[in-house]
C-alpha cells in the first residue's frame, strides 16, 4: 500500500509540473520564425531553440493563404521543438502592418467628493483613470490590443509614473492605444489553433521588439524603433519610457527585391539571393568592394556580369524612401523633430549593408544602429540577429506568463516520437515600460 502511495505521488508529480516555456511565433510576409525560451524562478529567459521557414500564404502582412499559413507555422514550431528538445502546445505571437493603428487618448476621474477631505490615490482610481481613457468609439471590425499609461496627472500637475497614494483631488490619465483589424486576429487565431497549439496572447510586433532592442535610457531620452519587414515597415515611436505614435507604411525589403528583378530582368527569387548576397544601400561601401556579380540568364538566355556598385544604383533609391516615408510619418503623427534617443533598425530588410548609414543620412543623425537581440544564453549567432528582435521580444516581454500547467502543457520529446496532426494585460505592459 505504502509502495503504491509512493509511486502515485512520483506520477502526479511529473505529470504536473512548473512549465516555464514560452514560445515567440513570428509570422511574416517573408518568412516565420519561432523562439523558444525557458523562464526560471527569478524571471531570467534562456533561448533554447530557434526555427526559421520561407512564408507562403501572406501578403502584404495580411494571411490570404489559410492551409498554407497553418502548414507554415506547424513546421516552423516543430523545428524549434526539435533544438529545444521539448514538445510545446501554446505560443504568444505578434501582429503589424497596416492592419494596426494606435492613438492617444485622456482620462479624468474624481478622487474626492466635493465637500470632503483629499484621500490617497489607490489602485482602484488608477483602474478607473485608465478605463476612462480608453473609453473611446472605435470601428466595430477594429479590436483593442493594448492601453498603455504614458503619464499620470495628479491635480494638474503631469510627471507621475505611478500616482498611487498620493493625495489629490483628481486624477489624470495619458494613454497609448493600439488597435488591430478584427479579422486579421481572428484568422492569425484560427492559424495557429488549427496547426494544434493554443493561443496564449496576440501582441503588438514593434511593442515586443522594444523589450529586447531599445535600452531604457533610450526609451526615456526618445527613441523610433523601424522595423523593416518583407511588405511593410512599422514604425514605434517611445518618448518618456512610453510608446507615443504606432504607424506602418506599405513598403519593405521586398520592394527591393522587385526593382532588382525588373531592373535586371531576373526571377524573384533570384533577385532576393542577389540582393542577400551583394546588395548593397549605401554607395560608398559599394564602390570600396566593388565586386562582379553574375546574374544567372533564364530562358534560354545566357548569364549576365554586374557589379556592386550597379546593384547599389537599384537598391538605394528604394530604400532612401522607405527612410524618407518613415521620417514624414514620424513627424506628421507626433509633431516631433528631434529625439535624445536613438533610431534602432530591426527586420530582415534592415540587415542590408549600409542600412545603418543611409538612415543616419535620412534622418539627419549618427544615432542610428541595428536593433541586436542581447545574449539570452543558447545558440547567440542564431537569433542575436535584427530580423529576430521581435520573436526574442515576443518571448521576453511574455515571461511572467509562465505558470503551473498540467502534462499537456509541457512533455519532454522523445527523440523517436513525432508530434500527433494576476494582472490585467495593461498592468504588465506598464510594467515593462515604467
Amino acid at each position: 500500500m505504502v509502495l503504491w502511495y509512493i509511486i502515485r505521488v512520483r506520477i502526479l508529480m511529473k505529470e504536473c509540473v512548473l512549465t516555464n516555456i514560452i514560445v515567440g511565433l513570428d509570422i511574416g510576409t517573408s518568412f516565420t520564425r519561432a523562439v523558444i525560451g525557458e523562464a526560471d524562478d527569478e524571471g531570467n529567459v534562456e533561448i533554447i531553440g530557434v526555427a526559421k521557414k520561407a512564408s507562403t500564404g501572406l501578403r502584404k502582412g495580411i494571411i490570404v493563404n489559410i492551409e498554407a499559413t497553418i502548414a507554415c507555422i506547424k513546421e516552423t514550431i516543430e523545428e524549434a521543438e526539435q533544438k529545444a528538445g521539448y514538445e510545446v502546445f501554446s505560443c504568444v505571437t505578434g501582429i503589424g502592418g497596416t492592419q494596426v493603428e494606435g492613438l492617444n487618448s485622456r482620462g479624468l476621474v474624481a478622487v474626492s467628493s466635493r465637500g470632503k477631505s483629499n484621500r490617497e490615490i489607490n489602485h482602484s482610481d488608477v483602474d478607473r483613470v485608465l478605463e476612462a481613457a480608453n473609453a473611446v468609439q472605435i470601428p466595430i471590425d477594429r479590436k483593442m490590443l493594448h492601453v498603455i499609461p504614458q503619464d499620470y496627472i495628479v491635480d494638474g500637475v503631469p510627471g507621475y509614473k505611478d500616482p498611487v497614494h498620493m493625495i489629490a483631488v483628481r486624477l489624470e490619465a495619458e494613454v497609448h492605444i493600439v488597435t488591430a483589424s478584427r479579422t486579421a486576429i481572428q484568422n492569425i487565431t484560427q492559424c495557429v489553433e488549427r496547426a494544434g497549439y493554443q493561443l496564449d496572447r496576440v501582441m503588438l510586433k514593434t511593442l515586443a521588439a522594444t523589450q529586447v532592442v531599445v535600452s531604457e535610457d533610450e526609451r526615456e531620452l526618445g527613441s523610433i524603433l523601424i522595423d523593416v519587414g518583407g511588405s511593410t515597415t512599422d514604425i514605434l515611436v517611445i518618448l518618456k519610457d512610453a510608446p507615443i505614435c504606432t504607424a506602418s507604411i506599405p513598403l519593405g525589403g521586398n520592394a527591393v527585391t522587385n526593382d532588382i528583378s525588373i531592373v535586371k530582368s531576373i526571377a524573384t527569387a533570384t533577385a532576393e539571393k542577389i540582393k542577400i548576397e551583394s546588395g548593397s544601400c549605401w554607395m560608398p561601401f559599394a564602390m570600396r568592394r566593388n565586386d562582379e556579380v553574375l546574374i544567372p540568364g533564364i530562358a534560354g538566355r545566357g548569364p549576365e556580369q554586374t557589379d556592386r556598385v550597379s546593384l547599389c544604383e537599384i537598391i538605394m533609391p528604394r530604400m532612401e524612401e522607405i527612410f524618407t516615408m518613415v521620417r514624414e510619418v514620424v513627424s506628421l503623427r507626433t509633431g516631433v523633430t528631434q529625439l535624445a534617443g536613438s533610431i534602432v533598425l530591426t527586420g530582415g530588410g534592415a540587415q542590408i549593408e549600409g542600412a545603418v548609414e543611409l538612415a543616419e543620412k535620412v534622418f539627419g543623425t549618427s544615432a542610428v544602429r541595428l536593433g541586436i537581440p542581447g545574449k539570452w544564453g543558447g545558440i547567440e549567432e542564431e537569433y542575436r540577429l535584427p530580423e529576430y528582435a521581435t520573436a526574442v521580444g515576443l518571448v521576453v516581454a511574455n515571461k511572467n506568463l509562465v505558470q503551473m500547467k498540467g502534462k499537456k502543457d509541457r512533455r519532454r520529446r522523445e527523440p523517436d516520437r513525432d508530434k500527433d496532426t494576476g494582472d490585467s494585460l495593461w498592468q504588465r505592459i506598464k510594467k515593462s515600460f515604467f
